[in-house]
């Protein structure tokens, strides 16, 4: 079968030729329909992550229909549609027995980072990573959500966002446009932050209250839509020295800054000047199981809606060029 490989840092992606996955005995083979491409596929070419090995087949947010089902399984049967949660919990550990099945300490599989992921034409997941997707939701766009609606969903809750709160989404890829979504289903006011004016005007179709061109005073925009007193909550999602000193000086008091988004940059922070107003900085990572059935239902009720591209498995090259010049209006998912 086809998979898209990525042998290391600096190294082109290629379509090539691998054996087919067979399931285990607690596993389903999935026939995949789509696999979202994110801004973590550009962290591995660059060398800001590591997959645990190489070659390794990439894409992360994976959905499709099952192919077949291991001796062990119940409950999932070929033909289902399903998305893939792409870390893959034990369900066993401290964190998993907490609910924090995100935090795993021993997974079955994590796609593209441990185990291979969904850009190839076939992929063999634990039948306990699948989640049903509903008949409303097609499934190029289910398999966005898988991490971005999700990693939105994560976020909020850890941020604890209460009804009026000033939410900032510092930032307007996939991530920032679903959280714009869930932000205004929590009964948030959200405010987007971006460059691009496309994104800007996507964000405002999607439920931004308010839009903050990134090229300018960002923290000075914030305060104008706040009445002066900064946000209650500011989401980074980019992550760079430039963004995070903006980020804090758009918080007002007792806010909150959620640091979603990294890269190579680091950030300075005096304590004197988030004591003072007793401000806190939070970090979120990735999403539970249980946010991608939320991610799901969400919008199989047509509450949340994501704009994607599609491109053949071949164009995985292009496309992740596209993602890094900006070109990108929600998602992009590669369909073998």
């Amino acid at each position: 079968m086809r998979a898209v490989r990525f042998h290391g840092q600096g190294r082109p992606v290629a379509v090539e030729e691998v054996d087919e996955p067979r399931p285990g005995p607690g596993d389903v083979l999935i026939d995949v329909a789509a696999a979202g491409i994110c801004g973590t596929e550009l962290h591995f070419l660059d060398g800001l992550l590591t997959p645990a090995r190489t070659p390794i087949t990439l894409g992360h947010e994976v959905a499709g229909v099952v192919a077949e089902v291991g001796a062990e399984v119940a409950g999932v049967a070929a033909g289902d549609r399903v998305a893939v949660h792409y870390l893959h919990a034990c369900h066993r550990c401290r964190p998993c027995r907490a609910g924090n099945d995100h935090l795993c300490d021993q997974p079955l599989g994590f796609l593209a980072f441990v185990t291979d992921g969904g850009f190839a034409d076939r992929i063999a997941v634990p039948a306990s990573a699948v989640v049903p997707v509903p008949e409303e939701v097609d499934l190029p766009v289910a398999a966005t959500l898988c991490c971005s609606a999700t990693t939105a969903l994560h976020a909020v809750d850890v941020a604890g966002v209460r009804p009026g709160d000033a939410a900032v989404v510092y930032g307007t890829g996939g991530v920032g446009l679903a959280m714009v979504q869930v932000l205004r289903e929590a009964g948030a006011r959200p405010i987007a932050v971006a460059r691009n004016p496309e994104r800007l005007a996507l964000a405002r179709e999607l439920g931004a209250e308010v839009t903050v061109d990134g090229t300018g005073d960002v923290a000075a925009g914030v305060r104008a839509a706040t009445d002066g007193v900064g946000a209650d909550v500011v989401f980074e999602l980019v992550g760079s020295r430039e963004t995070g000193a903006a980020a804090l000086a758009s918080l007002g008091k007792r806010g909150t800054l959620v640091y979603v988004g990294y890269s190579f940059d680091t950030v300075e922070v005096s304590p004197l000047s988030l004591v003072v107003p007793e401000q806190r900085i939070v970090t979120s990572v990735g999403n539970r199981r249980s946010e991608l059935v939320a991610a799901l239902d969400l919008a199989a009720r047509g509450r949340l809606r994501t704009p994607i591209t599609e491109h053949p498995l071949e164009e995985a090259p292009r496309a992740l060029e596209d993602l890094r010049a900006g070109r990108v209006l929600g998602r992009a998912v590669l369909r073998p």
